[in-house]
């Protein structure tokens, strides 16, 4: 009987041990940190990336409203078209996931985008002057709205960034070959 007995308590001994080991939280491991969007050097949070994207479309669409009355070959006027529809859309997105994070978009243009909009009004040659802007400020949209898909901090954003990015790419293969 005793041999029984002392079995028996190993036995739960034993299997106690197990428990405790069942019962333990595996260890979790952080998740691998990802590296920031850096753009001028500086890193991107997420209401850096708000301002500087809802400044690219604004510029975007008041460059093409402008290319409307004084682009003088058909091309830009109908870019600008597509353009002005296309980065509304964008930038209701922006401003939909914007305010569930209370990041409101800016109503108004970066330094950078007001200047280049106020070399494109004075232009005496505007098409050549607003093709290159645009070429321009979609190839920074593109690397802004990539690395931010990419590696933005904000899981509310990043599908804003990737959603941005199939656009971005059309506009650019379309300004080139025009």
């Amino acid at each position: 009987m005793r041999r029984y007995t002392r079995r028996i308590l190993i036995g739960g001994l034993a299997a106690l041990a197990l428990a405790g080991c069942a019962s333990e939280q595996p260890s979790r491991r952080p998740p691998p940190q990802r590296p920031p969007v850096v753009i001028r050097g500086i890193p991107l949070r997420a209401p850096a990336y708000v301002a500087m994207a809802s400044s690219i479309d604004l510029y975007a669409i008041k460059g093409s409203q402008l290319a409307l009355t004084r682009a003088r070959d058909a091309r830009p006027r109908d870019f600008a078209r597509t353009e002005i529809g296309a980065h509304q859309g964008l930038g209701s997105q922006l401003s939909f996931a914007g305010r569930r994070l209370n990041l409101l978009p800016s109503a108004e243009l970066l330094p950078e985008h007001r200047r280049m909009l106020e070399t494109l009004t004075s232009t005496s040659d505007f098409d050549a002057t607003y093709r290159r802007q645009q070429i321009q400020v979609h190839e920074a949209a593109l690397k802004l709205h990539s690395d931010f898909a990419a590696r933005g901090e904000s899981p509310t954003l990043r599908p804003v960034a990737a959603n941005a990015v199939p656009v971005i790419r059309a506009h650019l293969q379309q300004l080139r070959g025009m």
